[in-house]
């Protein structure tokens, strides 16, 4: 063999690798191995012609410990330690679901929102990182988030969509989630029809008590009606402490062409004209429905009641017992010894009816029965 020969079969030391590109290597049925270096894999070429005339290379392996090792031992110890990694990377798999997969807001007025939530929620058994979430659509928007996420296994994460349409028509978007070291992306689909504000109408738009007396009070009734559509009225103020309204809970939606009926009542504290104002919130075109109050507190009528009887002989005074209750029980309202056989009660109210017992006391201090009884309404006011 020339030298040129040798110098084409001489050996040389290259990394191997399961598949290369640039060229093909044939193995023999007995090829061998060779270990340039501990616990480095190396593969030495060399070029043989066959039969054919063809050239085909022989992987050998050597090392200073082992000589030759047959190829079959080298794929399976290759196969094995591949099936290994293939099922330590099963064991540490992730996986991240939305929960709704979409959301649907139905029908929002324009000027209003309506919000829901989603869940992100970590259904394998590794640990993952959700590093990004956006959302498109107009309308929409995200609130709740703190990024990045870790969700280790089972672990869930919620945060609030919300849709606030500014134009009537329908919308459709994506909430956008990147998650995991290959930043691997899932999308949520979100819709929402945005629909034009109704308009709110009070009547009668101002309401007049007219003269109550200071100390009674005055009710009148009024409604709100929607025109369009609906109208969700979300809070109610009056700025007088004079006036208090009643007869709905807040918040209220009333749906077009229909109305709702609410009381305002007027309890003048003092005597004089007394006005104010009734104010809705709503979601109607015009935010704000007002309805002027007015009235005048009048002073109260003063009501007392007379009481005379018969004189008795021979006692120190008398004594005037008031019931609310036919036949008692009664209170004494007389601070001391009455000894005239009269007694005047101012302390009564309008509208109250009150029962009168008297007694006499004689001079051994020796109370008497009580009188007959008598009856004294009251007018009102």
């Amino acid at each position: 063999m020339g030298a040129a020969q040798k110098a084409r079969t001489r050996t040389r030391c290259r990394p191997l690798f399961l598949a290369r590109k640039e060229r093909c290597f044939a193995l023999r049925s007995e090829p061998e191995f060779r270990v340039c270096k501990p616990l480095s894999l190396w593969m030495p070429s060399r070029d043989l012609p066959d039969e054919r005339g063809t050239r085909e290379t022989r992987i050998v392996m050597t090392s200073p410990k082992f000589s030759r090792i047959p190829v079959r031992i080298f794929l399976a110890f290759i196969l094995l330690l591949f099936s290994f990694s293939v099922k330590v990377s099963a064991t540490q798999q992730s996986s991240l679901a939305a929960i709704p997969s979409s959301n649907n807001f139905g029908t929002v007025p324009v000027g209003s929102s309506k919000t829901a939530t989603e869940t992100l929620s970590n259904t394998g058994n590794g640990k993952v990182t959700v590093s990004q979430v956006t959302i498109t659509g107009a309308g929409f928007s995200l609130s709740g988030l703190n990024l990045p996420i870790a969700l280790t296994s089972g672990q869930s994460y919620t945060f609030t969509v919300q849709f606030a349409p500014k134009t009537s028509g329908s919308v459709t978007g994506n909430i956008s989630v990147v998650y995991g070291r290959s930043s691997s992306t899932m999308s949520v689909a979100v819709s929402g029809t945005g629909s034009t504000a109704g308009n709110l109408a009070v009547s009668p738009s101002a309401l007049s008590f007219g003269s109550v007396a200071v100390g009674s009070s005055k009710s009148m009734s009024a409604s709100l009606s929607a025109t369009g559509a609906s109208v969700t009225v979300s809070s109610a103020t009056v700025n007088s402490s004079e006036f208090s309204l009643s007869g709905v809970s807040l918040p209220f939606t009333i749906a077009a062409g229909k109305s709702a009926s609410f009381t305002v009542k007027f309890v003048p504290q003092t005597s004089g004209s007394a006005s104010g104002s009734l104010s809705f919130k709503s979601n109607a075109t015009t935010s704000t429905t007002v309805e002027a109050l007015s009235g005048s507190g009048t002073a109260g009528t003063s009501h007392s009641v007379a009481l005379t009887w018969s004189p008795e002989s021979a006692v120190s005074g008398y004594n005037v017992y008031r019931g609310t209750k036919s036949g008692g029980p009664y209170s004494k309202i007389n601070s001391v010894l009455d000894a005239s056989a009269s007694f005047t009660d101012t302390a009564v109210q309008a509208g109250y009816t009150y029962y009168y017992v008297t007694s006499a006391v004689s001079g051994s201090g020796v109370e008497s029965k009580y009188s007959n009884q008598v009856k004294a309404v009251i007018p009102t006011p």
